[in-house]
């Protein structure tokens, strides 16, 4: 071999080992580089969220009250708070209110002129020509209330006088005090009627001495509620008797008062029937329900309020306490893929009144969860009660923290 010859051949072999050398430092580089960028990612990777497993509680119902409905007439009951009516039959007939009418005069006649709580209102001095009114519902064979000229009664008292013995001829008094007239009286009280929703009732007069005074067991259960609403008409419906000036004792016409639960509202009479719209508190667990109701078309008083007692000693029962959520209650639970577990529990209990076979049921609403805090909110449970509803917080019992770095190297398939 030449000298050249040689030469040439040691490049080749030095050409070949540069080669070889840089090649595996690519390598080496490359495996460095490449290590890094996966522990940066393995590092700062979203860990997968933990599913939850749902607790559903079991729905809650109770059998169907047993109710004793009277046989005859119109009726309707139902609980404030409450969506429907818990017993009706015949509630869509028309029918004669009777004095029950005097309740919407009330109303009205308060709408005009609010009186504040714990006073009497307005002076209403009484003349000649309400002993007049006084006559002439005598004449007419009305219920009235006894009305002396010159004398002056506060607001309330008139109203005492108009409501609790049904004073025919103070309603008359009384519109035309606040209107002027009881012409003005009706065209502001038959406006208000519709405003309230009260579609089926006709006004006539200011007593209900007329039979075109009418409206359905349905409105008039709607009524009721708005009489309880207003403080005075509330306050004064439950009262047995009231003193007054220059009038003497007048006693609530109301037979039921204080017997099951009855706490209200008026009487109402002609010359074919009895009526009665009514209202009752029924306790219930530490609290209590309130009932309004009415019943038209009893042969008498006394046949109409034994078909109402039995009917709301029937209905009290009905009424009863579920808790379908326990302060603490485990809802749901997680399990993480690194091995964590935690619960959702129930922030708060939940009580609530029913009615007979109404279901209360519970819809678990937990959601994923990835990290959190002990006592953070991770959903909802709520509570359903026919169309009401309560939610209540699902917080976890127990905190859940990031894996750790090895976890999170040595499981590159579990991260996102």
């Amino acid at each position: 071999m030449t000298d050249i010859d040689a030469s040439q051949a040691r490049a080749r072999v030095y050409r070949r080992r540069r080669i070889v050398v840089f090649s595996a430092l690519a390598v080496v580089i490359a495996l460095v580089t490449t290590g890094g960028v996966y522990t940066a990612n393995a590092l700062g990777a979203a860990v997968p969220a933990a599913a939850p497993q749902v607790i559903d509680p079991e729905p809650v119902a109770a059998a169907p009250q047993p109710l004793a409905l009277p046989g005859f007439g119109s009726y309707a009951v139902g609980a404030v708070g409450f969506d429907g009516l818990v017993a009706a039959g015949n509630e869509s007939a028309p029918m004669a209110m009777a004095s029950l009418t005097k309740v919407v005069t009330a109303l009205v006649v308060l709408e005009a002129h609010p009186i504040a709580a714990g006073e009497g209102g307005p002076g209403i001095e009484y003349t000649e020509a309400d002993v007049d009114i006084y006559w002439d519902q005598v004449a007419q064979n009305s219920s009235v209330a006894p009305v002396a000229a010159g004398s002056t009664l506060t607001l309330r008292e008139s109203l005492e006088a108009m409501l609790l013995p049904s004073g025919g001829n103070y309603s008359i008094s009384l519109a035309n005090w606040a209107f002027g007239s009881v012409d003005a009286y009706l065209e502001r009280a038959r406006a208000w009627a519709a405003e309230q929703g009260l579609a089926e009732t006709q006004l006539a007069d200011t007593s209900g001495l007329s039979l075109d005074n009418v409206s359905t067991a349905t409105d008039l259960v709607r009524l009721g509620q708005l009489a309880l609403a207003d403080p005075t008409v509330a306050e004064i419906v439950a009262k047995p008797t009231a003193d007054l000036p220059e009038v003497g004792t007048v006693k609530n016409s109301n037979k039921l008062l204080g017997t099951h639960g009855v706490d209200g509202i008026k009487t109402g009479t002609t010359d074919d029937a009895a009526n009665l719209l009514f209202s009752a508190d029924v306790p219930v667990g530490g609290s209590s329900v309130t009932l309004v109701g009415v019943l038209l078309g009893g042969e008498t008083h006394a046949v109409l309020n034994e078909a109402i007692a039995a009917l709301l000693d029937s209905i009290a029962p009905g009424f009863h306490e579920v808790v379908p959520l326990e302060a603490n209650q485990v809802l749901a639970e997680y399990t993480t893929p690194w091995g964590e577990s935690a619960r959702a529990r129930a922030a708060d209990g939940a009580s609530v009144v029913v009615w007979s076979d109404t279901p209360v049921d519970v819809e678990v609403r937990a959601e994923p969860v990835t990290l959190a805090a002990r006592g953070e909110e991770v959903g909802t449970a709520v509570v359903h009660v026919g169309a009401q509803e309560i939610s209540v917080p699902l917080v976890l019992d127990t905190a859940i923290e990031d894996p750790g770095a090895w976890w999170r190297l040595s499981n590159p398939g579990a991260l996102g």
